[in-house]
């Protein structure tokens, strides 16, 4: 009776854990994210296959599928074919958020999980998805406002924007905010589309423009390698630094050697997607609360911690 029971036992196990496996088997996580335009995003893609990688090896049931889009309208019509592969849940960085709300409501509709990424929508609520993950888009800006109004209080500066999507206004904001109360003065504020070659005219173009210029803010990086170009390019001694943003890990190393034109980085991580991936796989399988929004700091990068950002292996 002993060993028939205990053979019940065995059964009832492996039945239970060839039940787990099959149901394990059933979730799918897709993932849509920008194309590799530029460094920031190439961090973005190299992150996602990454933890898509250890999800998959940590739940061995689970398929996550990444696929990238260099445009809103082409990522719609990808998320639309993740939702016909039978998703149980979407994490999506969009290239630009009001055009893929339509598609995203569509999933989240459907009762399926929601994680938008880094770039929300006018409407950001739950309605549309589940989870929010994001930098501290308002403190980038800040951030970088502050350091420049107590390190150079009188400095005329200009800046370059990113693209004209929410995210560059909150961060426009932010800098503003920063600035407030110093006598800072600005002298242009130009689109640079996160894009260094749009930087490097963006800069050509002020240095052309202005006789005087002490400091230059951009939001992004990638950005700063085309002001730092034509900075060089021109000759000029009268710009004191230059300050971006994501934490590169060009910019880092600058940082950690000491060099005056990057003295700071304000920390904006494209590994972002991996945390909101990890957290959604949290949410199909450790049945954990997981819903609201989550902020990652937006941290001043200077040469006594940036050793602690410094990922030499990284793309971006």
């Amino acid at each position: 009776m002993r060993k028939k029971l205990l053979g019940l036992t065995v059964a009832a196990l492996a039945l239970a854990f060839a039940s787990a496996v099959q149901a394990q088997e059933t979730k799918t996580i897709g993932v849509s994210i920008p194309a590799a335009d530029h460094g920031w995003t190439a961090g973005v893609v190299f992150h996602a296959e990454r933890v898509a990688k250890l999800l998959m090896a940590e739940h061995p049931g689970l398929n996550v599928i990444v696929k990238t889009s260099p445009d809103p309208a082409t990522q719609a019509n990808a998320v639309q074919d993740l939702a016909v592969q039978g998703i149980d849940a979407l994490v999506i960085l969009p290239s630009d958020p009001d055009p893929l709300v339509n598609a995203i409501k569509e999933v989240k509709d459907a009762g399926k999980f929601v994680a938008i990424v880094d770039r929300a929508p006018s409407v950001n609520d739950g309605t549309v998805r589940d989870l929010y993950v994001a930098g501290n888009n308002p403190a980038l800006g800040e951030v970088a406002g502050k350091y420049i109004a107590e390190n150079t209080p009188d400095a005329e500066v200009v800046v370059i924007r990113g693209l004209p999507i929410p995210i560059d206004q909150q961060r426009q904001d932010g800098f503003d905010k920063g600035i407030a109360g110093s006598n800072v003065k600005i002298l242009d504020r130009q689109f640079g589309n996160w894009n260094r070659d749009d930087a490097f005219k963006v800069m050509q173009d002020y240095l052309t423009k202005y006789q005087k210029i002490d400091v230059v803010w951009c939001q992004d990086d990638d950005m700063a390698v085309g002001v730092l170009e034509a900075i060089a390019q021109s000759k000029r001694t009268d710009i004191k630094y230059v300050v971006g943003g994501a934490g590169s890990k060009d910019m880092i190393k600058k940082v950690m050697d000491g060099d005056s034109m990057i003295p700071v980085d304000v920390l904006y991580p494209p590994a972002m997607v991996g945390t909101a991936m990890e957290m959604t796989a949290a949410a199909l399988y450790s049945q954990v609360p997981v819903s609201g929004t989550y902020t990652i700091d937006a941290t001043l990068i200077t040469k006594e911690n940036a050793a602690n950002y410094y990922f030499p292996d990284s793309p971006f």
